[in-house]
């Protein structure tokens, strides 16, 4: 507790945040009288996103230590505070598949949608926020923002496979609070102010989304980098291609894919090092 005696209750995305992990902090701490957190830097999208609605980006945490901690938008270890054991976790709220076990029980709320911020918009609009332990608090239209914000981000405006119906009737309600007419023309605001691709160096454009698995006691590397247009990193692809080689050669593995995404086309290009073979079989290419 802290000095005026409040629980030190904490609201924290997942490392290398994204918006939804960043927006939903932030709006959950509202509704359960909590701290908003973050696990590391904001991207350009996120704030851009913080930066239209008025809104201050949450502190910035490196340990659970002294802190009851309830998660969103992720529930893996590895994509949380390295001490996490140090804190209390009293809650999860999430999207994505169950990652984690705990030696206690906890509130764990998921849904298979395509935003924790869908999550989060959904028990606010069926006036239910006092299932998770929160209070029934108005929604104000610069919360409302973000929260539409990060189901845009998401989603992908509404283009990915894990976008739902209910992501886009939460979408449509959220609009009207932040007073938001055109949500296409604002989701490619949005979209847009991610696509700073084309300023970043190849080094980075692989990192920016990269992860590792592993198959059958193979090493493969999955990375990908999404834009409104294909020709924002047409003259770097080469050097991606030589350092994803490089990447292989030094780190051990079978296999890296990367995938340029073209968001507005919904189609990718794959760079493919390492196994061809099982690629083009895979895929028939």
């Amino acid at each position: 507790k802290n000095e005026k005696g409040d629980r030190m209750l904490y609201v924290v995305g997942h490392k290398n945040p994204d918006t939804d992990s960043i927006c939903s902090a932030i709006v959950l701490a509202h509704f359960l009288d909590a701290y908003p957190a973050r696990q590391g830097d904001l991207n350009p999208e996120t704030e851009f996103v913080l930066r239209k609605f008025g809104v201050m980006e949450p502190e910035l945490i490196t340990s659970a230590e002294g802190k009851e901690i309830i998660l969103v938008d992720h529930s893996k270890k590895s994509q949380s505070l390295d001490d996490l054991e140090k804190g209390k976790l009293v809650g999860v709220i999430d999207h994505h598949k169950i990652g984690t076990t705990t030696s206690e029980p906890i509130l764990y709320y998921a849904k298979p949608v395509g935003s924790t911020a869908t999550v989060i918009a959904e028990l606010y609009f069926k006036n239910a926020m006092d299932l998770i332990g929160g209070k029934n608090k108005e929604l104000t239209p610069d919360l409302a923002g973000l929260l539409l914000s990060a189901i845009i981000s998401d989603t992908v405006l509404f283009k990915s496979p894990t976008t739902t119906d209910l992501d886009k009737e939460m979408a449509k309600k959220l609009a009207e609070i932040a007073n938001m007419g055109d949500i296409d023309a604002f989701g490619m605001e949005i979209l847009k102010a991610k696509s700073v691709v084309g300023k970043m160096k190849p080094e980075e454009i692989i990192t920016m989304d990269y992860k590792d698995f592993e198959f059958n006691g193979k090493k493969v590397g999955i990375g990908q980098v999404e834009v409104i247009d294909v020709s924002e990193v047409e003259d770097k692809k080469e050097e991606i291609y030589k350092l994803l080689e490089e990447k292989l050669k030094n780190e051990g593995y079978d296999l890296i894919v990367f995938l340029i995404t073209d968001i507005m086309k919904e189609g990718s290009e794959a760079l493919v090092v390492g196994n061809k073979e099982i690629f083009e079989k895979a895929f028939g290419v």
